[in-house]
């Protein structure tokens, strides 16, 4: 299931991780050549980002909330 981002936030390790509109957390790596995500290592970057939707396997799996 589709959803969109609204925040972001960084985990212990330093990562950032997205904020979705369902309550759960995603970590958004720019870790090239398995994820290519350049858009996340800029301010601008990730607040072009925002209400972009990301597919949300918590949602498929129907986990609760992170939030």
């Amino acid at each position: 299931m589709k959803q969109p981002i609204t925040g972001y936030h960084r985990d212990e390790e330093g990562h950032w991780v997205a904020e979705l509109a369902c309550g759960h957390n995603q970590h958004v790596r720019h870790d090239p050549p398995w994820v290519n995500r350049p858009w996340v290592t800029t301010p601008e970057g990730r607040a072009r980002m925002l209400g972009h939707e990301l597919q949300c396997r918590k949602c498929a799996e129907g986990a609760a909330a992170d939030r």
